[in-house]
């Protein structure tokens, strides 16, 4: 594969619409998609930033015999999208294997994360002792902590882990991407984690990341949603600490196919990929299965929620 070669598909959009942007191009890209920032503001310590601006939505298609028919149906799917909020048109750059993890090189720095993270690429050494590093390698699957829907996320779990006179000991994170929240989670301080999710190209990525921070031992990572979460398929079936990062469309159903049962007596469930407009109908869904909104934080047009049980 070192020889192997790449078309690199982006667009820069704005943050309301980068998650939409991301679902469309990761149905044709086997390697996944990764949001990135434009710009880093480093209002925190040195060599550490935030990001601000535009977010550029980037995915690999195998330079192959398959290529044009694939970019042709990729293209519709952005051209269908683009009826409901106009979108640039793609750019496209030919990238060789060996050139990969350069290209990931250029564009990702530490990012810090609420008051005790800091989310650093796996090449990349800690550049503030103080915060809790979270290594990631973007180049895997969805979730780098750029996207305000991962950074609130973030921000929510690290409350919880600060300020909880019991900390969750165990984690369940459904639509686990990179694995980001549940190795964020280990890395504060739970005991185990499951994280699953139903597309088979994210489960590699949360392994390694699982392994680059130390915590594999500790992180169960399966094929799967809700439903096979509690007919039992893992030994996690419930905890006091229940994470979605996905779409508002989908955290509603799966609310009202029992995802609060997934969450411990006194447990907490924290919801993300949520915009603004869409968390009226979100919340109601939380009143309608029982669960109590105890928290809201909100980035751009994103919101994420904090729930518990009743």
């Amino acid at each position: 594969m070192a020889d192997s070669a790449w078309v690199e598909v982006s667009l820069t959009v704005d943050g309301e619409m980068a998650e939409a942007v991301a679902e469309v191009l990761r149905r044709f890209a086997p390697a996944g998609v990764v949001i990135e920032a434009t710009a880093i503001a480093t209002d925190y310590a040195e060599d550490e930033g935030h990001p601000v601006g535009p977010l550029r939505v980037c995915a690999y298609i195998p330079a192959d015999d398959q290529q044009q028919e694939t970019l042709k149906r990729l293209e519709e799917s952005l051209w269908y999208l683009g009826r409901i909020r106009p979108l640039p048109e793609p750019e496209y750059q030919l990238v060789k294997q060996a050139d990969w993890s350069e290209s990931w090189n250029q564009h990702y720095t530490p990012v810090a994360v609420g008051e005790r993270l800091v989310i650093i690429p796996a090449w990349l050494e800690l550049p503030a002792p103080e915060r809790i590093a979270v290594h990631i390698d973007p180049g895997m699957a969805f979730g780098t902590g750029t996207h305000p829907t991962t950074r609130l996320c973030l921000e929510l779990i690290e409350n919880l882990y600060s300020t909880a006179g019991t900390l969750p000991e165990a984690v369940i994170d459904v639509g686990c991407g990179s694995g980001i929240l549940a190795v964020a989670a280990l890395k504060l301080g739970a005991r185990q984690a499951l994280a699953v999710d139903i597309d088979p190209d994210a489960l590699p990525a949360a392994r390694e990341n699982g392994a680059l921070n130390g915590v594999a031992d500790r992180l169960v990572v399966g094929l799967g949603s809700l439903a096979e979460i509690r007919r039992g398929k893992f030994a996690i079936q419930s905890a006091p600490l229940v994470l979605a990062n996905i779409l508002a469309t989908v955290i509603i159903k799966l609310l009202d196919d029992g995802l609060g049962a997934l969450v411990t007596p006194g447990g907490s469930l924290v919801l993300s990929g949520i915009l603004d407009e869409q968390a009226g109908e979100v919340e109601q869904a939380l009143r309608m299965n029982g669960l109590a909104l105890v928290g809201k934080r909100q980035q751009e047009d994103w919101v994420a929620l904090l729930a518990q049980t009743e």
